[in-house]
């Protein structure tokens, strides 16, 4: 039986057959802050996934990039006085050692926007040679109206993704533009930010262009799955697969595979408003494992609320599926349960059934990563 998964851009759960080579691109981090329960909650998602890819008998190669010149980056790296890479490196180690504690495989790889200078650039020229995009004081724009599939991920009206553009990022009221909803391939780097040569202009990479580029350079033209949290499914993944599709003429994700919010007190967890709860803060009380647990005890695409409560009633949960012992238990109902949609709270109810009468079940906790 084929693993089930809700695709974004079909709006249904429907079957993900892939080769024996699965090829995943996951939004990676902007390093310029630490890993909060959202990066968790979004990271764990396709943590599961791979493996129970792997039980299947598939190869995983998912790839994570990190962001580590945009302008969060730069902004925070202006306030601290501190060169933006001497940042970035900082945030990336103590990101890795949280992702570590919480038992995350290894990533296929994990490549740097700055690797990709060269790609990038050799993509942008893709996309004008292409028709799809414009010159305009030292910035390249992506024309939308020029691609008729723009809106095929997100299924958004204009009015909604004019609203999201200018939450989000987009700049809909650059001049340079020619529709508010074009969005930026290149652009000028302000006097104190880091700049490329190109033909257009010395400046730097647009926020979307990176992932384009880095996953067609890691992965190929078309990748199997593509994910990250819900709040990327506009603008950052309708442009990015609108200017890849351009670039390429083909079809850019097969399945496109969104993580939902974690919420403080009803509002979604974001560096922007400060409500956060770090990882490595919860570490600081609490096993990993139990981290784990916590989280995968919310269905992916469901908006949660995290709550003090959580930790202790995981950490009570383990002691029982460690106290239960080895043993292949409820095995094979996590199988089904991780086939439909991912449902990890419906694994963790099998397995704690199955804890509850002393059957061990250390074979289907592993399923689930936890050890």
């Amino acid at each position: 039986m084929a693993v089930r998964l809700y695709d974004t851009a079909a709006r249904a759960v429907v079957p993900f057959e892939p080769d024996p080579i699965v090829t995943m691109y996951t939004c990676g981090i902007t390093p310029y802050d630490a890993a909060h329960l959202g990066h968790a909650a979004t990271f764990l998602t396709y943590d599961v996934l791979k493996r129970r890819l792997r039980d299947l008998g598939h190869v995983t190669r998912c790839v994570r990039n990190i962001t580590d010149v945009d302008d969060d980056i730069l902004r925070k790296a202006r306030e601290l006085g501190v060169h933006y890479l001497d940042l970035a490196a900082e945030e990336v180690n103590r990101f890795d050692a949280d992702m570590t504690a919480l038992g995350l495989l290894p990533a296929f790889s994990e490549p740097r926007a700055t690797s990709a200078i060269p790609d990038i650039l050799g993509f942008i020229g893709m996309v004008l040679e292409s028709g799809h995009a414009y010159q305009a004081d030292g910035a390249v724009y992506f024309d939308v109206s020029s691609f008729e599939g723009f809106g095929q991920l997100s299924h958004l009206d204009r009015a909604e993704m004019l609203e999201l553009a200018a939450e989000r990022g987009g700049n809909p009221d650059d001049p340079r533009k020619r529709d508010p909803l074009d969005f930026v391939l290149w652009q000028p780097s302000a006097p104190d930010e880091p700049a490329w040569e190109s033909l257009w202009g010395p400046g730097r990479p647009g926020w979307h262009i990176e992932c384009s580029a880095l996953a067609m350079r890691e992965l190929g033209g078309t990748i199997d799955l593509h994910g990250g949290g819900s709040d990327l499914i506009f603008p950052h993944h309708e442009c990015e697969a609108a200017q890849s599709e351009a670039a390429t003429g083909s079809r850019f994700v097969r399945h496109w595979m969104h993580v939902g919010m974690v919420r403080l007190g009803g509002v979604k967890m974001s560096k922007s408003l400060g409500n956060l709860v770090f990882v490595h803060d919860l570490l600081k009380d609490w096993e990993g494992t139990a981290v784990r647990l916590a989280i995968l005890s919310h269905h992916y695409r469901s908006d949660w609320d995290w709550v003090d409560d959580l930790m202790p009633e995981a950490a009570e949960r383990l002691a029982l599926w460690r106290a239960a012992g080895s043993g292949d238990a409820a095995l094979d109902e996590v199988r089904h349960a991780l086939d439909e949609d991912l449902d990890t709270p419906g694994a963790i109810a099998a397995i704690d059934a199955a804890a509850a009468t002393g059957r061990g079940v250390s074979a289907a906790a592993a399923l689930l990563g936890v050890v």
